[in-house]
């Protein structure tokens, strides 16, 4: 079955909900009708601008779809300040990142806190977009391959085949966020088709559905050459996607 290519936006702390209107009407207005048929366009705006955004994108018919950056495993309860699974579900939420670096560094998620959101926002019938990647120091000590099977193997154990092929992995070296810093494209090319064999390994088929991008200072000036790469299904854009005309271009260059 043929994989159809993700561009997804992650605006992390940025954006107002009246800047968020702008990013996304301005982001429509760039994009055709052939744009959308290659590739899927997602936008993650921060919590408070997922309902304008939503607003506009049904208002306008526009293709985007709708993502959120982060979320409880919770239904509801007293966690004061947390978004449950059903809250997003409700905005028209689609996609969900879980274990984002910066999640996993500055708020202390743990392998346990990400597999429990993974399957929360399965349960709320929402696609996780799950996030794995190394360290600086990990990376020379050459264990890459461990530290990123064992968060997905972590993330992913115990799910069936059917519901792993629906899944989205995002490999995001820790290097290379927000730094400027670009795996080149054999190196994210060799981490995205590990992770690709990985699944492989345990669910089969199911490897040949599961959409793996690469997320770390994607940008125009480097799309080119992740984008021919087999294993390589897309980017989980920072920085540029805040740019509609970068994202934009980014879209249109993935062919």
């Amino acid at each position: 079955m043929a994989r159809k290519d993700l561009i997804a936006g992650n605006w992390k702390m940025n954006a107002t909900h009246l800047e968020a209107i702008q990013m996304v009407q301005k982001l429509g207005y760039r994009l055709d009708p052939s744009d959308y048929d290659r590739v899927d366009v997602l936008v993650c705006p921060p919590f408070t601008s997922l309902r304008s955004v939503q607003t506009v994108i049904e208002a306008d018919y526009l293709r985007i779809k709708l993502g959120a950056q982060n979320v409880h495993w919770e239904s509801g309860g007293a966690y004061t300040g947390e978004v449950s699974p059903g809250m997003l579900a409700k905005l028209g939420v689609s996609y969900v990142i879980v274990g984002h670096s910066e999640r996993r560094q500055l708020f202390g998620e743990d392998d346990a806190v990400v597999a429990a959101k993974l399957r929360a926002v399965l349960g709320e019938g929402m696609t996780p977009i799950v996030c794995v990647g190394e360290t600086l120091e990990q990376r020379e000590q050459e264990v890459t391959e461990q530290v990123i099977g064992g968060q997905l193997q972590a993330a992913l154990g115990g799910l069936d085949e059917a519901t792993v092929g629906g899944l989205v992995v995002a490999y995001e070296p820790i290097w290379a966020i927000g730094t400027g810093r670009t795996a080149d494209a054999d190196t994210a090319a060799a981490a995205c088709g590990y992770l690709r064999e990985q699944v492989r390994s345990q669910w089969g088929d199911a490897a040949d559905r599961t959409r793996v991008l690469y997320g770390g200072s994607v940008n125009p000036g480097n799309v080119a050459g992740l984008m021919a790469k087999r294993d390589i299904d897309g980017g989980l854009v920072g920085g540029a996607s805040l740019d509609p005309d970068q994202m934009a271009a980014l879209v249109r260059y993935w062919v």
